[in-house]
């Protein structure tokens, strides 16, 4: 019988790349290896949208605005779209993945993200073109979001199945390190140029230079991860392990309370993402006197403390399980959110509170961030959870960080600081409540 069209071409098109790649064989630490390199080009992507959401957007993109803070709102709505487009990017490239190969997705969505995110680079400014940069700004946005969920690769549930029981903790964490990566690369290449040039060179061309790198950053990640991806070895792992795409209504008609419930389990680790990240930036820049190039330093200082309890939540999760590291950083959450609450000197005029803010936020990210990759999948099975890990990550991020900087910089400018503690509390109560309800990774553990 003969192949229909559409499937020989997908068949020759992953032929083609594995035959590139036939010779090699795939070791554990080459799947580690290549998950954190991945990771850390996606991460390296958003985050420099987000900390140019802060610093350059409002003056280059909305400079209608005589207002910085309502021109960084605006800015900050143009920043969620990625979140919103993410589960639409997931539907889009899963079919792919089935027409036309694994590698092919990969391939297209990492030159969408890195070409996107490039482009952004030589977008004119509003005092040039008006309205339509911030059209051209809102399309390339929401291309990241699209090209972020099509570089799922199932490299972080292939090394989470294929982890001894015993180290499960430990090989969940590792994905998890690209953040911190990618953050600490960002937040130094914007640092650098806010130190060394003057504010009207960083607004002219200086910005633009970490966005340029974003692509031959994301083509060294994809002939790394097409090292892995494209081969036989990973091929027949993904097979034994039945990690391969299904249909997102098939999916939804078996298992939406669990892809529901798993989306809000890591709320409090997202929710609290963008407020030690993001979101200080703002208020730094808008209500302090403090360098923002020297508060990136310090945000620096406080990924590479975010890094180090990202490992420590392998070494703890191993010990106490998964599940109760989750509900262990959940409670830590909500603590922090309280003492935010009641004592919002954290930032205010104080470099020192602002300072212990963001290294206890990282430290406290880190050990509840480290173990949400492989938590949400758990009562999926092994047929759905290639798919099913890439929705429920989307839905999490949208639901959890998509439009934090943006609603808690307008609660928080209202109504003081003290609203960053109760969107984070919220956050954490989402996460115990969604852990009282899926005991699945108790007893896997």
């Amino acid at each position: 019988m003969s192949l229909e069209p559409s499937m020989a071409h997908s068949a020759a098109l992953e032929r083609d790349a594995q035959r590139a790649y036939t010779d090699h064989k795939v070791a554990p630490a080459e799947i580690a290896i290549g998950v954190v390199i991945g990771r850390a080009s996606e991460y390296f992507d958003f985050f420099v949208f987000g900390i140019a959401s802060v610093l350059v957007f409002p003056k280059v993109f909305f400079s209608f605005e005589p207002d910085q803070l309502t021109a960084t709102l605006y800015s900050f709505a143009i920043f969620a779209l990625a979140f919103v487009a993410r589960p639409i990017g997931t539907v889009i490239f899963m079919a792919v993945d089935r027409k036309h190969g694994r590698s092919v997705k990969l391939t297209t969505a990492l030159f969408l993200l890195g070409g996107s995110t490039a482009a952004i680079s030589f977008l004119p400014s509003y005092a040039s073109i008006g309205y339509a940069s911030i059209w051209l700004l809102a399309g390339l946005r929401i291309a990241q979001g699209l090209a972020l969920a099509g570089a799922w690769d199932g490299l972080a549930s292939l090394l989470a199945l294929n982890a001894p029981p015993e180290r499960r903790g430990w090989y969940a964490m590792i994905p998890q390190l690209g953040a911190p990566l990618g953050f600490m690369v960002a937040s130094a290449l914007f640092a650098f140029f806010l130190v060394n040039l003057s504010s009207e060179d960083f607004l002219d061309w200086g910005w633009r230079f970490p966005f340029y790198c974003a692509f031959t950053i994301n083509v060294v990640a994809l002939f790394a991860r097409l090292s892995l991806v494209a081969s036989d070895e990973f091929k027949a792992l993904m097979d034994q392990r039945s990690l391969e795409p299904v249909p997102i209504l098939e999916l939804l008609r078996r298992h939406a309370l669990d892809v529901w419930i798993g989306a809000f389990v890591p709320l409090a680790a997202f929710a609290l993402f963008h407020l030690v990240t993001i979101f200080p930036i703002s208020w730094i820049t808008l209500y302090t006197d403090r360098s923002a190039g020297e508060f990136l330093i310090v945000q620096f200082s406080g990924a590479i403390v975010g890094a180090g309890a990202i490992c420590a939540s392998g070494l703890i999760a191993d010990q106490i399980g998964r599940r109760n590291t989750l509900l262990l950083s959940a409670g830590l959450i909500a603590l922090f959110a309280i003492g935010s609450t009641i004592a919002p000197l954290i930032f205010g005029e104080s470099a020192i509170g602002q300072t212990m803010y963001v290294t206890v936020g990282f430290m406290i990210l880190g050990l509840a961030y480290g173990q949400t990759a492989g938590a949400v999948t758990a009562r999926l099975g092994s047929r759905y959870r290639y798919t099913g890990a890439a929705l429920t990550s989307d839905l999490a991020w949208m639901f959890g960080a998509g439009f934090a900087p943006l609603v808690v910089l307008f609660l928080a400018s209202r109504y003081g600081l003290a609203m960053v503690g109760l969107y984070l509390l919220s956050g954490a109560a989402s996460t115990l409540l969604a852990l009282f309800l899926d005991r699945s990774e108790m007893r896997q553990m």
